[in-house]
């Protein structure tokens, strides 16, 4: 095998080669360079902004702080930092997280302390053993609705009843029940003394919780609220631009909903407070039974009961062991016949 042989160059072509290697790396020395360069310009730039920010931030702060800020448009509109400062009613005060407070003008909770009304939620709970646990449903739900007040719920047995229907418990047996009722605070006391005429009271207790602070704070909400939605209803119609108009409904879309949900707390809690609430856990009360102390007439009926229930289970268990004791029997008399033959002729062949 012969190995081929390369052409031979010429002194002019080695020159010319390294040449353009040499100035490929010289290119590739430059960009390295370059790039290089570029990455510290940039680091240094960010460092700049970075030291300005740090001693020029605070004076602007501070400048802003003790001036306030102007904000000033094209078209002369106000903006909307300047516009909720113009539609707060004055003496109302925005507190964040809590609503609105008007100061001065509404009652807090020292002032409702100092006059001694209070607004207290009560709720009792009793459990009464009854002989008829539908007339005891029917005899609450009558003693409820006589001081003004009416049943939420109730249950006979395992039917629950929402709102109860006339004759239906007169007409159903069940042996456990409840019932729930809401009466006038006031009328709490006398319908829980009323249920020792239904049955035996057992278990009774009663919850207070005083929520005076949360309904004087809710009152003064749904007051500064209503102070203020006015207020941005009549300023709607003095605005004088359609931006003036948009961040005037958008703030009153705002405080009519804070509003509605506060009224809705509030008329919650003072439902609560006006009408109590009372459960009654109702069960049947269990039949006494007469004990009938034991002589000797009862003693030998006894006795004569279990003799005959121990010879009863003789005779079964004979019963039960006589297939197995005849199968038995048959299979050792055929294994006896068997062996007796086989003895005779062992005996014949030796004689």
């Amino acid at each position: 095998m012969t190995t081929p042989t390369l052409p031979s160059l010429s002194a002019e072509r080695v020159d010319a080669m390294e040449h353009a290697v040499l100035g490929r790396i010289a290119d590739e020395r430059d960009r390295v360079r370059r790039r290089r360069r570029n990455i510290w310009t940039g680091v240094g730039a960010a460092a700049a902004v970075v030291v300005i920010a740090a001693v020029v931030g605070p004076s602007l702060s501070s400048s802003q702080g003790g001036g306030g800020s102007t904000v000033a448009g094209a078209s002369g509109a106000e903006s909307a930092e300047g516009l909720q400062d113009q539609f707060v009613p004055g003496g109302v005060d925005v507190v964040p997280g809590q609503g609105f407070a008007e100061s001065g003008a509404l009652p807090d909770a020292s002032a409702a302390r100092e006059t001694g009304s209070r607004d207290i939620v009560a709720t009792g709970s009793s459990t009464v053993e009854v002989d008829d646990v539908p007339a005891a449903i029917d005899a609450v739900t009558s003693a409820a609705t006589a001081v003004g007040g009416y049943v939420e719920s109730s249950q006979l047995g395992g039917r629950m009843v929402g709102i109860p229907i006339e004759g239906s418990a007169a007409t159903t047996s069940a042996s456990s029940g409840w019932i729930t009722v809401r009466v006038p605070a006031e009328s709490l006391t006398t319908v829980m003394d009323g249920l020792r005429d239904v049955g035996d009271v057992t278990a009774t207790s009663v919850n207070r919780s005083d929520v005076t602070e949360q309904t004087v704070d809710l009152r003064a909400r749904v007051a500064a609220g209503e102070a203020s939605v006015a207020r941005l209803t009549e300023l709607m119609g003095q605005a004088a631009s359609v931006a003036d108009l948009i961040t005037a409904e958008s703030a009153l879309a705002e405080r009519q909903a804070q509003l509605d949900s506060d009224r809705q707390v509030l008329q919650s809690i003072e439902s609560q407070v006006a009408l109590s609430s009372l459960s009654v856990q109702l069960t049947e009360r269990s039949a006494s039974v007469t004990a009938d102390p034991a002589g000797f007439g009862d003693g030998l009926g006894a006795g004569w009961n279990g003799l005959v229930a121990m010879l009863n289970g003789v005779v079964i268990g004979i019963g039960f062991l006589l297939p197995w004791i005849v199968v038995a029997g048959l299979s050792w008399a055929v294994v006896w016949g068997v062996r007796r033959i086989v003895r005779r002729r062992r005996a014949a062949r030796e004689g």
